[in-house]
């Protein structure tokens, strides 16, 4: 039987939304992302400016998006406002030219600050489906994002239909939201297995102005292979992890895992899959990455939840061609409740993330470059740290060719307080600042995780300020972050 809504051309869709409107887009990192209509609204946009008309809209994802998206978007000048996460190169540039006003907030509170309209009205959603009832429910794709929240609250709904999803992606996905306060109650997973929503997203029919049918695959790409800093670091927090278990202060059981994205956080699930004082473990994370899905197939990971299959074109294909063996293995739920800081409490999870640079007592800048350059976005790290039965981060020692150390004096910006980060790693070793003062956290991280080559400088730098609870020397603490501004080098700096 026909759908009773308008089947539409990505250009007759993309002619509907005007300048000024905020559009709420599907998809979690690229994963789940619509991508015909955003490359229509790009062409609108040049198409306008050529005529000498302005048109920007506002941008609201789940998280960062793929090319189609956030870069089409961004080469057509065509984003006002974006929140509250990206990683596009020519979006982040205009970022930090002033040219986009960018809001970088914690993901978990993204959905419910637009139901309470902390962030204006919604103008349009615009998601990717694998299938869509004549009763308006949606089944999603690869990611849920803030979706369920965007086809709520929205005026108007746009639907991508993307053929190359299989419609058994139904069931696949748990729905779910808290109710608004002041009648919210607790959100009701005991365990990464709980089910407690709906497996599609449902709207008023009235709403859908119209379908575009797509054949597209996700613009998700590889993994660079592990390197050897990367395998250390994955080696240490294994070793770390099992030598807590050891000890009683990691249940012999385990505990759910989180981890963040990118090519560390992938070394750091292999180092766990094959290190035999893991036990097998689940995962309650915002993102699964190629790493996960072998561990699954092999039964080391017992049970994956997740908001994104952030996955490889072939990894992908692999899933989508078992789906049915992965159902009772594997979960996709909405960002508010991966990444809820009541359920990231209660079920104890051990959260992994990475940073940009650490300072000597513990504090951790994950956003900026140099203080002021955004990067990405704080993204969902601090809904899990601050929660998280043991909290820790990791990054290479050095970067630039050994040009930058990532441990400093004081961190250029600040997203995570040491009063949140339990424990660091890099390629040199962890340091476990739990129960330690200011001066105890400092020791541990040089000597345990600085490069060698900036060990004694970072004791200098402490030796600057003697008697203080917490040795920092405010005339000192960016010298490093100063001589590279002006050198292109940390090395050598002379206090």
């Amino acid at each position: 039987m026909p759908l009773p809504f308008p089947i539409l051309s990505a250009a007759e869709a993309a002619a509907m939304i005007e300048n000024g409107q905020t559009v709420g887009f599907s998809g979690f990192t690229p994963a789940g992302c619509p991508k015909a209509i955003p490359m229509a609204i790009a062409a609108q946009a040049e198409a306008e400016h050529a005529a000498g008309r302005p048109f920007r809209i506002g941008v609201l994802t789940g998280a960062s998006t793929g090319d189609s998206l956030d870069g089409a978007l961004a080469r057509a000048k065509a984003i006002a406002f974006r929140a509250p996460y990206q990683s596009d190169p020519t979006l982040r540039a205009q970022i930090n030219a002033g040219e986009t006003k960018f809001f970088d907030m914690h993901l978990s509170v993204m959905p419910q600050m637009i139901r309470y309209g902390f962030l204006g009205p919604i103008h349009w959603a615009v998601v990717e489906a694998s299938d869509v009832t004549a009763g308006g429910g949606i089944v999603l794709t690869t990611a849920v994002g803030a979706a369920p929240t965007f086809l709520q609250k929205a005026g108007k709904v746009l639907v991508e239909v993307n053929r190359r999803q299989s419609p058994s992606w139904l069931g696949m996905h748990d729905i779910y939201q808290p109710v608004d306060p002041p009648h919210r109650s607790d959100v009701p997973i005991y365990s990464p297995v709980d089910r407690v929503g709906s497996p599609l997203c449902t709207v008023v029919p009235e709403k859908i102005a119209g379908i575009v049918e797509t054949d597209l695959d996700d613009e998700t790409v590889g993994f660079a292979p592990p390197t050897d800093v990367t395998r250390r670091i994955g080696m240490h927090i294994a070793e770390f992890l099992a030598s807590e278990i050891k000890a009683g202060r990691i249940p012999k059981t385990f505990l759910p895992i989180q981890s963040g994205v990118g090519d560390i956080a992938n070394s750091v699930l292999g180092a766990l899959g094959a290190h035999p004082g893991i036990p097998n473990f689940q995962m309650y994370t915002e993102v699964l990455q190629d790493s996960v899905i072998p561990l699954l197939q092999r039964g080391r990971v017992t049970f994956a939840s997740t908001c994104s299959l952030t996955l490889s074109a072939e990894m992908i294909r692999e899933v989508t061609a078992q789906l049915e063996w992965f159902r009772p293995r594997l979960i996709l739920r909405p960002q508010e409740i991966t990444n809820h800081p009541e359920v990231v409490r209660r079920l104890g999870i051990i959260s992994m993330n990475t940073a940009i640079e650490v300072d000597v007592f513990g504090n951790v800048n994950s956003t900026h470059i140099m203080g002021r350059q955004m990067m990405n976005g704080i993204g969902g790290s601090g809904d899990f740290t601050r929660n998280a039965y043991l909290s820790l981060f990791s990054c290479p020692s050095t970067q630039k060719g050994g040009k930058i150390s990532t441990i400093v004096p004081l961190v250029s910006h600040m997203d995570h307080s040491e009063h949140s980060v339990q424990v660091v790693a890099t390629e040199w070793g962890v340091a476990d600042l739990r129960g330690l003062s200011p001066v105890e956290r400092a020791e541990q991280l040089i000597n345990r995780c600085a490069h060698p080559d900036f060990r004694e400088s970072l004791r200098d730098y402490l030796r600057l300020t003697k008697g203080q609870h917490t040795p920092h020397h405010l005339g000192a603490a960016f010298k490093m972050h100063l001589q590279f501004m002006e050198t292109g080098d940390m090395r050598g700096v002379k206090w």
